[in-house]
Formats: structure tokens, C-alpha cells, sequence
């Protein structure tokens, strides 16, 4: 069974920092593009950053860039995404997913998906 388990969302004060990581099992981790996606209240799915399968190349929205490092450690089957400077307008539920960045944002589609971490950002 394949699992991508998201945590170290919470409440975080505006200028403030949070790390996120997402657990993967049951699939060959190294192998796979990986991404992560949040949906703000009210809105639709938003890409946020993608890696790809071996680290090196990295993507990054507009809204992000400069804020948000992905990372991934292949030997842990683990993705995370630091968050700094965090703004009220980063709250989200934030998902991990298989996939590459310009992958369709479908949570019902063929790529893998985790069930989301909750990111709240106050002022």
C-alpha cells in the first residue's frame, strides 16, 4: 500500500518559519518526481514546488520563490519543504504528491497523494 504522510503543519505567527515534511512508503521513493501542492479556503489546488526524482533540479511558484526551499532525502524516503517568512496568505492545507510540477492538480488522478497538513498563518 502506498502511503505519503504529511506533517509539522500548525499555527504560526506572520514572519514566522515551519517545516513540513512528507513520509513515503510503498513505492521506490527515488524514483519519483515529488511536489507539493496546498488548497487555501475556498480556492482550488495551487502548485507550490517540485523536485525532481534525484534532487537537482527544483521548482518554485512566483509566490514562494525566495521563501520556500524543497529538499528530499532519497535514503529516508522523505520530501520536505521549509517555509519562511511566512505570510497570512500561505495558510493552506498543504499535500505532497507524486508527480512532476506541471503534473494535473487532481486529487483523484493517477499519481499518489497524501491527506494534507494544515498550515495557519495569523497576523
Amino acid at each position: 500500500e502506498v502511503q505519503l504522510v504529511e506533517s509539522g503543519g500548525g499555527l504560526v505567527q506572520t514572519g514566522g518559519s515551519l517545516r513540513l515534511s512528507c513520509a513515503a512508503s510503498g513505492i521506490t521513493f527515488s524514483s519519483y518526481d515529488m511536489r507539493w501542492v496546498r488548497q487555501a479556503p475556498g480556492k482550488g489546488l495551487e502548485r507550490v514546488s517540485g523536485i525532481v526524482s534525484g534532487g537537482g533540479t527544483k521548482y518554485y511558484s512566483g509566490s514562494v520563490k525566495g521563501r520556500f526551499t524543497i529538499s528530499r532525502d532519497n535514503a529516508k524516503n522523505t520530501l520536505y519543504l521549509q517555509m519562511n517568512s511566512l505570510k497570512t496568505e500561505d495558510t493552506a492545507v498543504y499535500y505532497c504528491a507524486t508527480g512532476g510540477y506541471y503534473s494535473d492538480l487532481d486529487l483523484t488522478g493517477s499519481n499518489y497523494w497524501g491527506q494534507g497538513t494544515q498550515v495557519t498563518v495569523s497576523s
